[in-house]
């Protein structure tokens, strides 16, 4: 078990460094990246089953839990780190499968590989300094993925997520700095303790800006206002992969956080303000677009909103339906942008008033755009749907009543901006060039052929969507289990200071 652990972050990390050796030959690299991804995802399966019933910890070099590096498995982690590993290796095969996308670039397959290892090191370290540096090392590996190929509006636009970036760490650094100085240790484990001895003017601060560091990665009201214009500017699988997983880290450590160090008796009214401004917001905003990407873009803050909602709860039941959100999202939403990138590589462009009749022309990207738009909207059978109703019981059995209307209301509104790229991209007849820019003209192209493996990936990820709403009630399951846990630090605490 102790081996076992770590095997998330080790793998990407050693897979990145041999990567990089090969970096004159691609087709090695492409091999590599594959090998060590498919290696990754299986042993954080088998981590999962380890830890679903109980967590498990190990502190590297074998130090005391107060100093030494912890890194610590639990229900919850172990869910993430399954998710996660599965979208970084199903994007990877799209883009492997893309002959006009960046990982023809020597150094997308060793950066890509840094990022997948970040993002395991954030779901299982155990103190606060190293979640610190986990983030940084999936930003360090984010900045070069999001300039990759180095277009003058993908370079601006990246520059406003790399400056907002380096400001929320700056925030992350010095929060940290305080909480030491309070506590005396960043061991999550021991603040769970000795933060709640604080006194409230202390504690109550101390909260917030940590909410504040991981809002602006989780992107929730008002701390959004970078994403939209910095993820659709990116090559379509670097998009897919930040829509898919890097807000969600945000959402993570939020729960984490916020649950273990700041736990709550009862519903928190700030979550479930900030969780239902943050859907109105992102839904109105997607409503108002006119460009599939920036459309999917802004519904990731919608959805980050769900996730809010039910952390916000504070109950078991909510924070269940949390997870399963959070599971269902990152597939659906990954799922859609490799849609979205289908079609730009097929019609050229992703502006709506340049396509229409491709449900005709290309019936598959139609299909496999209409099943996770309907999850992603609510509808029943799908995963979206058994999401949001595990939400909104778990809302109604605590009388919140108000964000409960809220959620129903955005999810009315998702559908509607759904049907807004299927009836602009998919039906209809020919496209009119009235009105658009010479730069839109000049990327409309006759339609090209799909390539397998770009189909393939996205198939299977729309695929593993519906699987999700098959297999609800274990998953489900799984997800309460989760909850409990996190709702009860006990076994937790226990497992990192080896009582």
């Amino acid at each position: 078990m102790n081996v076992l652990i770590p095997l998330p972050v080790v793998l990407p990390l050693v897979g990145a460094a041999l990567s990089l050796a090969a970096h004159r030959r691609v087709a090695l690299q492409r091999v590599l990246g594959l090998v060590v991804m498919t290696a990754t995802v299986a042993a954080s399966a088998l981590l999962l089953s380890r830890v679903s019933s109980e967590p498990a910890a190990v502190v590297v070099g074998g130090w005391p839990a107060r100093i030494g590096i912890a890194l610590v498995a639990d229900a919850f982690a172990g869910i993430m780190l399954v998710v996660s590993s599965a979208m970084v290796l199903a994007v990877l095969v799209y883009a492997i499968g893309n002959p006009t996308t960046a990982d023809n670039s020597e150094f997308f397959h060793p950066v890509y590989l840094v990022l997948a290892a970040g993002v395991s090191a954030s779901f299982l370290t155990g103190d606060l300094f190293n979640l610190f540096v986990a983030f940084e090392i999936t930003l360090s590996a984010s900045y070069v993925l999001i300039t990759l190929g180095g277009r003058a509006d993908q370079v601006r636009s990246g520059m406003t997520y790399v400056v907002i970036s380096l400001l929320a760490s700056v925030l992350f650094i010095s929060a940290v700095a305080l909480i030491y100085a309070a506590t005396g240790t960043v061991n999550m484990a021991q603040l769970s303790v000795r933060i709640a001895d604080l006194p409230d003017a202390v504690r109550t601060p101390l909260g917030l800006l940590l909410l504040v560091v991981f809002g602006v990665k989780a992107a929730i009201f008002p701390l959004f206002f970078w994403l939209p214009d910095s993820y659709p500017t990116a090559p379509s699988p670097i998009t897919a992969i930040f829509a898919g997983l890097l807000t969600k880290v945000g959402v993570y450590a939020i729960i984490r956080t916020q649950t273990l160090l700041f736990p709550s008796d009862g519903a928190s009214t700030l979550l479930l303000f900030l969780a239902g401004a943050t859907m109105v917001v992102g839904v109105l905003g997607a409503i108002a677009q006119n460009d599939i990407k920036r459309i999917l873009s802004f519904h990731i803050i919608s959805q980050i909103g769900y996730m809010i909602l039910g952390l916000g709860l504070f109950s078991v039941a909510g924070l269940a339906g949390a997870i399963f959100y959070i599971v269902h999202h990152i597939v659906v939403k990954t799922a859609l942008f490799l849609v979205g990138g289908l079609v730009e590589h097929t019609a050229g462009t992703g502006a709506l008033r340049r396509l229409s009749g491709l449900v005709r022309s290309t019936p598959v990207v139609g299909v496999l755009f209409l099943i996770p738009a309907l999850s992603l909207a609510g509808l029943p059978p799908f995963s979206g749907f058994v999401a949001k109703l595990a939400l909104v019981e778990a809302g109604l059995d605590q009388g919140e009543h108000v964000i409960v209307g809220v959620s129903l209301a955005v999810s009315l509104l998702t559908l509607f901006s759904m049907t807004k790229i299927w009836a602009g991209a998919f039906w209809g007849g020919v496209p009119s060039a009235e009105g658009t820019t010479a730069e839109e003209d000049a990327l409309v192209r006759p339609e090209a052929p799909l390539p397998r493996m770009m189909v393939g990936s996205t198939a299977a990820l729309v695929a593993v969507s519906l699987v999700i709403a098959v297999a609800a009630a274990p998953i489900y399951d799984l997800s309460r289990r989760a909850a409990e846990g996190l709702t009860s630090s006990d076994a937790y605490v226990e497992v990192v200071n080896g009582e």
